[in-house]
């Protein structure tokens, strides 16, 4: 069951961690750089990330979810933490043969059950410093992801002023922050996830997220 209610839009941030950058040997991003999820890749804690047949290589990334509580357009850096309701741990799923064939990310970031959420959303006022929270993925078991968000590139308040200077961003909708280094398909040798796998999402002040992998 999902722990939040279906956003209007889901956002993302690519290459927001210098460590993710750095594992892939590219520079650093002038700035932030956008992409979307369907809503239809939403799943709660539990429920299974289906791998659709076509999917040959599929990928964890642990991200910190920020969910809107206010509408706001061309909000200044200042003001912008300010719209955060509060923050999720995230799973931006990513199909990798799908994302790189296509040269551009929305289908290989989209499939059905792509975007796990959870356990909860935690209110802002109880998260101190959302920039200084440790971030791990486990898959069975084993940490592949060990980061911090005092690693992001782009700051939350940045994120959502930049989002806001064309797009309007109202209550409920999601932003997905980035993702660190160690990802499945930079490591060596490759760890993609495959039917049978649980994936854990650790943020500090967060809670886990874990989902089961299978197979459609």
């Amino acid at each position: 069951m999902l722990p939040i209610e279906r956003p209007g839009k889901i956002v993302c941030v690519g290459l927001n961690y210098k460590d993710h950058a750095e594992e892939q040997g590219v520079e650093l991003p002038t700035a932030p750089l956008l992409f979307a999820k369907f809503t239809t890749s939403l799943i709660g804690p539990g429920e299974a990330i289906v791998i659709p047949p076509l999917v040959t290589q599929c990928d964890y990334e642990a991200e910190l979810g920020v969910v809107i509580g206010a509408t706001v357009r061309n909000v200044s850096r200042e003001n912008a933490l300010e719209a955060v309701a509060g923050y999720i741990c995230a799973n931006d799923v990513s199909a990798r043969d799908l994302q790189f064939a296509d040269k551009q990310w929305t289908r290989g970031k989209s499939p059905d059950t792509f975007c796990p959420v959870g356990p909860r959303l935690v209110p802002a006022a109880e998260i101190a410093d959302p920039h200084n929270l440790r971030i791990r993925t486990l898959v069975n078991g084993e940490v592949l992801q060990d980061s911090s968000t005092s690693n992001l590139i782009f700051g939350i308040d940045e994120i959502i002023s930049y989002i806001s200077q064309t797009s309007t961003l109202e209550p409920g909708d999601l932003i997905l922050t980035g993702t660190p280094a160690g990802v499945g398909v930079f490591r060596e040798p490759q760890r993609l996830l495959q039917p049978g796998d649980e994936v854990t999402i650790e943020i500090e002040g967060l809670g886990e997220l874990t989902n089961p992998v299978v197979a459609e």
